[in-house]
């Protein structure tokens, strides 16, 4: 048991390496990431389209990575968007890593991205754990997924930076409980916003989006509680390079 542990934690740790060093690079590009994670069938890409078509409306230079085990179908979707999309299949793997991320945007993240987005694989277990450099990172669950997903994966949602509440136009006809949510929610990350959306009829599009502006302006994110527990020593929101600082490595010449 303690050499599986110990070699966990070898691995989260050069994980961690490669995400100290990718979001220094990346800040000294002025280029922000937003990790968001959720389960499969949480309307994270349908909301992502919509949040993508606002940033461009609003001349924000953005782009977006999607992850998938199989099939372009989200990078499609994503692509109607006008926005630069790129999809990654994992083959199997059930999360993106630093490590992993880093090599698939040398020589495609145009100059000038000042937000990207990464739609990682969809699971609430693995992803959790990973550092990905970004600066925000977002758990979205839909009204179907029930309220006590916080308490179910509270690694997920402990360590989040926003909460995103996704399918709202159906939360009569599921029940959904909003209060519960929310509660269930503070239990595992206090203070954390939830913010309650509908890509179907607009509800909430754009906040992302200006939650987003707000931290690649320098806005601190929410401080998780449980990014500081001794017992979560990798995984977490890590202190964050801002703009203008950089390390000794540097993007590859990227290509529009």
């Amino acid at each position: 048991m303690c050499r599986v542990v110990d070699l966990r934690q070898a691995v989260l740790a050069k994980n961690d390496a490669s995400a100290h060093a990718l979001r220094a690079r990346l800040a000294a590009h002025g280029t922000t990431v937003v990790n968001l994670l959720s389960s499969p069938g949480s309307g994270k890409t349908a909301l992502l389209e919509s949040e993508l078509l606002r940033a461009r409306e609003r001349s924000v230079p953005v782009a977006a990575l999607t992850a998938d085990l199989a099939t372009e179908n989200d990078a499609t979707r994503l692509a109607r968007s006008g926005a630069p999309v790129k999809q990654v299949l994992t083959d199997g793997l059930c999360h993106l890593e630093a490590g992993m991320l880093a090599g698939h945007l040398d020589g495609w993240l145009p100059d000038g991205t000042r937000l990207l987005f990464v739609e990682n694989v969809g699971n609430l277990v693995c992803p959790a754990s990973y550092d990905l450099g970004e600066t925000l990172r977002v758990v979205l669950a839909s009204v179907t997924e029930g309220e006590d997903k916080p308490l179910k994966y509270p690694t997920a949602f402990g360590l989040a930076h926003l909460v995103v509440v996704t399918k709202t136009d159906i939360a009569e006809a599921v029940e959904f409980d909003e209060i519960a949510f929310r509660a269930n929610v503070q239990q595992v990350n206090p203070g954390v916003e939830v913010i309650l959306t509908s890509a179907r009829r607009g509800t909430g599009v754009g906040v992302l989006l200006d939650r987003a502006l707000a931290a690649a302006e320098g806005a601190p994110p929410h401080a998780p509680v449980m990014a500081g527990r001794p017992d979560f020593p990798h995984g977490h929101p890590h202190p964050h390079t801002h703009a203008g600082e950089t390390d000794a490595g540097g993007l590859a010449p990227t290509r529009s």
